[in-house]
C-alpha cells in the first residue's frame, strides 16, 4: 500500500473513533487552543491588506451587516456600505464600513453597537448545532470556526464607540432603557 495511501487511512480510523470525537467535544483546553491558533493565523495575516480581507471577509459582512440592517430599522439611513479593504491615515486597516445621513441621539447607540446583535444569534446557533447537526471531528471544528467568527465579529470597533457615544443626550436615554429593563425583568 502507498505510504499516502496508509497516511489517509490512519488519520480517518483516528478521526473516526468516538472516543477521540468525545474527548476532543469535552476538552475545553483544546477548544482554547484551537480558537487562539485561529486567531494567531487571522493575525499573522495583517501584513498584507488583500490576505487580511480574505480572512475577514466572512465577519466583516456580518458585522457590517448588522450596522446597516439597525440604521436602516432605527432611521439612520444608511447612505453606504463597503466591503472593500483600505488603509486609514494611521495605517490601520479598515475592512469595511457602513456610512450613515441621519445619526441622530435616538439612533446613535443601537446603529453603532449593532454588531453586538451576533452575540444571542451565536448564542442560539450553539443550541441549534448540538440539537440539530451529528457530531463529527470535522463538524466541531467547524463549529468553532463558525462561532469564532461570529463572535469576535459582534465586538464593535473603536470607531463604534465613538459614534455611539458621541450624543450625551442618547447615552443617558439608553442608560435609563437599560436600568428599568432589569428593574422590570428582575
Amino acid at each position: 500500500m502507498d505510504f499516502v495511501q496508509l497516511l489517509l487511512l490512519k488519520i480517518n480510523q483516528f478521526v473516526s473513533n468516538p472516543q477521540v470525537l468525545e474527548w476532543v467535544v469535552n476538552n475545553r483546553f483544546l477548544m482554547i487552543v484551537f480558537v487562539i491558533v485561529l486567531l494567531k493565523f487571522k493575525y499573522a495575516t495583517y501584513s498584507s491588506l488583500w490576505l487580511s480581507a480574505l480572512i475577514n471577509i466572512p465577519g466583516t459582512v456580518l458585522h457590517e451587516t448588522m450596522h446597516f440592517l439597525v440604521g436602516l430599522f432605527t432611521n439612520a439611513r444608511p447612505t453606504s456600505f463597503d466591503l472593500i479593504p483600505r488603509k486609514d491615515g494611521f495605517g490601520n486597516y479598515v475592512m469595511g464600513s457602513v456610512g450613515f445621513r441621519n445619526v441622530t441621539s435616538y439612533n446613535a447607540i443601537p446603529s453603532a453597537l449593532a454588531p453586538l446583535i451576533l452575540l444571542p444569534i451565536g448564542y442560539w446557533l450553539n443550541m441549534w448545532y448540538f440539537a440539530n447537526v451529528n457530531i463529527s471531528l470535522l463538524n466541531y471544528v467547524f463549529y468553532i470556526l463558525l462561532q469564532t467568527i461570529i463572535i469576535e465579529n459582534a465586538v464593535p470597533s473603536s470607531t463604534d464607540f465613538k459614534v455611539a457615544f458621541s450624543y450625551p443626550i442618547g447615552v443617558v436615554l439608553y442608560a435609563f432603557i437599560t436600568v428599568f429593563a432589569i428593574v422590570y425583568w428582575l
